[in-house]
């Protein structure tokens, strides 16, 4: 199964043919655009539907046991013959999804129907290699039925057969949302175990069905028994395999989301995937019915009429979840090739609210409500579950447990609702480097500290003239509790009731989210004042800001080239107040940046420090920051404050020398002001023991995102 659209950054190998190196798009609801995209939606369902449908018919031949050979049933003769066509259906959609792909990958709709640009796409990207091995396994699948159909079958040749069928959508999850984003078996077998899981389920639903049409038309000549069994053995595993689909969906899901479950509402993935979860309730009521309810009355019919009349309810209910099965494959498929919640740009949330359960867990009576309106959705479960077992009327079946899960919502989500904007859940256009925080520190100097304070705490020199106190931004969560999107929405439209005016008129877009990443490393660089010259083993917490950098030996880099690769010790100072601790570092670089794999970055508070140190030293060993210093001194300036330091009033104090020791995850593990925390790192081997314990940690969490949240 090749997947297009979002999977086209799958594409690898391409940077030396120029005929691939620019993914070009369509523009967005153009004809050319939709009619690709329909059909190349269209040959993915077509051939997902043959291939699970293959599998699930095969399994369920393997499954079912009988005396005489299989083959010697009707149903199964018919069934049989069903599967080369099936096959066909599948190689006819490859054609289509690689024409479609190769359309939508080039941006040139003649390349739709042309084999040389097909060619190309199959030969020369990692899309086309997956698109080939499908392609290959899709063969060998043809091959093994054709071979068996010579041959009496048993039920050993349907075990072969259905582990062949297996292979191409085993192959096929190589390009699914998971493999997109990290080709591992921990990644990808959760999503190849759901496939396999569907196919199990939803290709047994046309065998169930061609037993039931033949035996209405021979229960003069079979056992009605016979059948039944066949049917309750395929009902009883269908079961688990339902329980093991929607834990492995729920695993798959949980990835795509991330978190990020505002994007269940307000994003095409969320919107599908809520389609998708409404059709598989409806399908499992209807599957539960046909299980408890029209195969036991068809086990247990007298006579032919009630057997048929039995048998007739069963296949409707059947060819409706069958039908149900279809259009939940499509929107699946539409899943498939939509981008995943957790990547979605949300620029227009669509209610005046959001939930929050974090923010308000700890306001009076808050917690009281959540557990009575939890305790009364278990009540609701409970009374659903009896009102099935003892058949009450349908009416009140729906009616009284929908009311007690009604009145539990309305009694536990209020107090977790707040206020919410068009903007609360946008993205930045951003990224939260030194640069934007340093820009956003200036404007923050120029339209916001006379009212704020110059350190954001709330205590402007118009402070005190205003009808409402401005909010503290820096010692009172308010970052945490807030969304980055709603920040931006008070700084450009101002706060309804307050004299917080809106800066839309007077700044750019771009200059009100350096603003908001500015107030995003105030807060955070107070949370740190936690951090001291000793590192917390194993507990990353504070993202170290990055920036990029020239050196005095003529070197651009970043500081995120390092990631994966070394610590990062990064020293600011001042001259001549730094002077010993530099020549420290000198004489304790082959250790340091050698030994214990750490880059040395030293950042000047001012230009002539770094002038002053360049004539003071005959060689500097490591790299002497010489340009965008200024943007990351103004930035981690912000992480200066110690625990016993709080250093909240005025301007603020401005350190003589500070180090910080970043971990080559791209997280701040230890910080180091010689001025308000004495010794420290003034001895090596102090440095040195807290690097070597970080060198010893492996990965705990992923490295920090480019933009604020």
């Amino acid at each position: 199964m090749l997947l297009s659209n979002y999977y086209l950054n799958l594409i690898k190998g391409i940077s030396e043919n120029p005929y691939f190196v620019t993914i070009r798009r369509y523009p967005q609801k153009t004809f050319p655009y939709i009619l690709i995209k329909t059909f190349s939606v269209l040959f993915h369902w077509f051939q997902l539907t043959a291939n699970l449908i293959l599998l699930g018919s095969f399994v369920f031949l393997a499954m079912v046991d009988q005396r005489k050979p299989l083959s010697s049933a009707y149903w199964t003769v018919k069934l049989e013959k069903s599967f080369p066509w099936l096959v066909m259906v599948m190689l006819v959609s490859m054609l289509g999804i690689l024409s479609t792909t190769t359309g939508e990958a080039t941006g040139m709709v003649s390349n739709v129907w042309s084999p040389g640009a097909w060619l190309k796409l199959v030969m020369q990207t990692w899309v086309g290699h997956i698109w080939l091995v499908v392609l290959m396994l899709v063969f060998l699948l043809m091959g093994t039925i054709l071979s068996i159909q010579k041959i009496p079958r048993t039920r050993w040749h349907y075990v072969l057969c259905a582990l062949v069928a297996s292979l191409p959508l085993i192959a096929g999850s190589l390009l699914s949302h998971s493999g997109a984003e990290d080709i591992s078996v921990g990644s990808i077998a959760p999503y190849a175990l759901h496939i396999l899981l569907a196919g199990i389920w939803f290709g047994a639903l046309p065998a169930f069905i061609f037993i039931l049409v033949d035996g209405c038309s021979q229960f003069e000549k079979i056992s009605h028994l016979e059948v039944a069994i066949h049917l309750r053995k395929f009902s009883t595993f269908a079961l688990p395999v339902m329980l093991l689909l929607m834990a492995t969906g729920l695993v798959v899901a949980d990835r795509m989301v991330d978190g990020y479950y505002h994007t269940l509402v307000s994003s095409s993935y969320g919107w599908l995937l809520s389609i998708k979860l409404v059709l598989l309730a409806v399908i499992l009521s209807i599957a539960y019915q046909a299980r408890h309810r029209w195969l036991p009355l068809f086990s247990q019919a007298q006579d032919t009429k009630q057997t048929i009349q039995a048998a007739l309810h069963l296949r409707k209910w059947v060819t409706i979840e069958l039908a149900l099965a279809l259009i939940l494959l499509l929107v699946a498929t539409m899943l498939a090739n939509t981008l995943p919640a957790k990547h979605a740009i949300i620029t227009n949330w669509p209610f005046p609210f959001r939930f929050v359960f974090d923010t308000n867990w700890d306001e009076p009576d808050v917690q009281e409500k959540f557990w009575f309106g939890a305790a009364l959705l278990a009540v609701a479960l409970i009374v659903f579950g009896v009102s099935i077992k003892e058949n009450w009327r349908r009416r009140t079946r729906i009616l009284v447990p929908s009311g007690l899960v009604v009145t539990a919502l309305v009694i536990a989500l209020p107090p977790f609702a707040i206020e919410a904007y068009p903007t609360t859940y946008q993205k930045p256009l951003i990224p939260l480097d030194t640069i934007s925080i340093s820009n956003g520190s200036q404007l923050f100097a120029e339209h916001c500290a006379s009212c704020h304070g110059p350190q954001g705490k709330g205590n402007g020199i118009r402070a005190g003239t205003l009808t409402s106190l401005p909010a503290d931004l820096l010692t009172e969560p308010h970052t945490a509790k807030h969304t980055v999107g709603n920040f931006f929405h008070w700084i450009s439209h101002g706060i309804p009731g307050t004299d917080m005016p809106g800066y839309a008129a007077l700044l750019s877009e771009e200059a009100r989210w350096d603003i908001v990443n500015y107030l995003h490393a105030l807060s955070r660089g107070f949370d740190a004042r936690l951090l001291g010259s000793m590192i917390l083993p194993e507990k990353p917490a504070v993202a170290a800001p990055v920036f990029s950098y020239s050196t005095h030996a003529g070197s651009v880099k970043s500081i995120k080239d390092f990631r994966f690769q070394k610590n990062v010790l990064l020293v600011l100072f001042s001259w001549p107040h730094s002077q010993q601790r530099l020549n420290q570092l000198v004489a304790a670089y082959q250790e340091i940046g050698m030994t214990l794999n750490t880059e040395i970055l030293v950042v000047p508070m001012n230009e002539s420090d770094a002038q002053q140190f360049i004539h003071a030293s005959a060689a500097i060993p490591f790299s002497l920051l010489t340009d965008g210093w200024q943007e990351i001194k103004n930035t981690y300036l912000l992480y200066r404050r110690v625990r016993t330091v709080p250093d909240l009033l005025g301007q603020g104090i401005i350190p003589g020398h500070m180090e910080f020791l970043i971990d080559r995850f791209g997280y701040m593990r230890a910080r180091w002001v010689g001025q308000f925390e004495g010794f420290g790192w003034s001895n090596i081997s102090a440095l040195t023991l807290q690097i070597s314990m970080l060198n010893q940690e492996d990965e705990i969490m992923p490295p920090p995102g480019d933009h604020a949240h």
